[in-house]
């Protein structure tokens, strides 16, 4: 991604009434951001219905231009990555969000593609209970996928339980800000912080440098550590905890949703209670809990050798269905997005092939928009 592309993008969100909507619009009707700001005195020519706070959102580009060039300063000072959502690299779990950011700032080498992403959240007042329960989940996870990434949100309580219990286990583990990379919040999360990023994780905001540190933000960022995974897992939670936002955020970008379940009368065991009473969180007690509900394979059991597919096994396949086929014999199990780009099949299209192909009993559909072959 070159340089202008990033300080365009940056500069998009620095545009006062230009709303992630229409940011959006203007980026998949032009192309990039460059093209964008190429264009910004004809919005009305890419979007004939712009408002007018639309159109007056790019009277001051030059000054949302040089904050961006200010940020990509600070940037390149500390060696922090800028994904924008154009980039390859961008978490392509959450791209397909509506309301994915437009621009990620990064602090390490995660992989944000990787095949397993789980969030795990909970409440900033976690019980001993709480603290065991995700301690055990993990080593247990690591178990059976050790490369599984761990996302949180370096929180007080459960989240910062699980970011160290993955660095306990030698786990890559992300931490999702509601605000800049030039500060730590809390403050004494500075060492968890920095082990993060030195152990193969690291640090992710939608938030420029300066933010000041809102209670709007926190629940915002909330979204992002939604978007990124294939499961949302709730340890512990009141009946109106923060994570419950997560979790019903989960639920509307079609992430399976998880929750331990705790003593009834216990206060912060009632918001997973809740969800798996509702049926809105599947329950769970250990990693393979976790294992089955996703139709991840178990590696530990004899039988888990898998055998490659012959294209010979299906002779009714179309030209298509048998390209999108082989994308999937030499994986355990891919999303959709590179099944797409992979197959050099537009989305639509391969969201269609890949429902017939489940039809015919060919593909199996897991969590988090992932796929894989059922003969494997």
């Amino acid at each position: 991604m070159n340089t202008q592309e990033i300080v365009s993008s940056i500069a998009l969100t620095k545009l006062n009434g230009l709303s992630l909507l229409n940011a959006r619009t203007l980026l998949d009707s032009l192309g990039s951001a460059s093209e964008v700001f190429a264009h910004r005195k004809d919005i009305v020519g890419v979007i004939p219905d712009a408002s007018k706070r639309l159109v007056a959102a790019f009277d001051h580009t030059d000054e949302a231009l040089r904050q961006a060039e200010e940020e990509m300063k600070f940037v390149e000072q500390k060696r922090l990555r800028v994904l924008t959502l154009n980039d390859e690299d961008y978490p392509q779990r959450l791209r397909e969000c509506e309301d994915a950011p437009l621009v990620l700032y990064c602090c390490g080498n995660a992989n944000l593609n990787g095949r397993r992403i789980v969030s795990i959240v909970g409440t900033r007042k976690c019980s001993e209970y709480g603290r065991e329960v995700c301690n055990n989940f993990i080593a247990d996870l690591k178990r059976y996928y050790p490369d599984t990434l761990i996302v949180s949100g370096l929180a007080y309580g459960i989240d910062v339980c699980a970011h160290r219990a993955a660095l306990d286990n030698g786990m890559s583990t992300v931490g999702v800000l509601a605000h800049g990379l030039d500060t730590i919040y809390p403050s004494m999360h500075r060492q968890v912080a920095a082990d993060m990023v030195h152990q193969q994780g690291g640090l992710l905001t939608e938030y420029p440098l300066h933010t000041q540190i809102e209670k709007g933000n926190f629940v915002r960022r909330n979204r992002i550590v939604a978007g990124l995974c294939d499961a949302c897992i709730v340890v512990e939670s009141s009946e109106r905890g923060g994570s419950l936002i997560t979790a019903e955020l989960a639920m509307e970008y079609n992430r399976d949703v998880f929750a331990f379940p705790g003593r009834v009368y216990d206060e912060y065991s009632r918001g997973c209670n809740h969800l798996i009473r509702r049926q809105q969180a599947t329950l769970l007690t250990c990693a393979a809990d976790l294992l089955d509900a996703m139709g991840w394979d178990n590696p530990l059991k004899k039988d888990s050798k898998r055998k490659v597919v012959q294209q010979e096994l299906f002779p009714d396949l179309t030209d298509e269905e048998r390209v999108l086929v082989n994308t999937l014999k030499d994986v355990d199990d891919k999303h959709i997005n590179q099944i797409a780009i992979d197959a050099n099949i537009p989305y639509s299209r391969a969201s269609m092939i890949l429902f017939d192909l489940e039809m015919k009993g060919v593909v199996k559909a897991l969590g988090g928009a992932r796929y894989r072959l059922m003969h494997k």
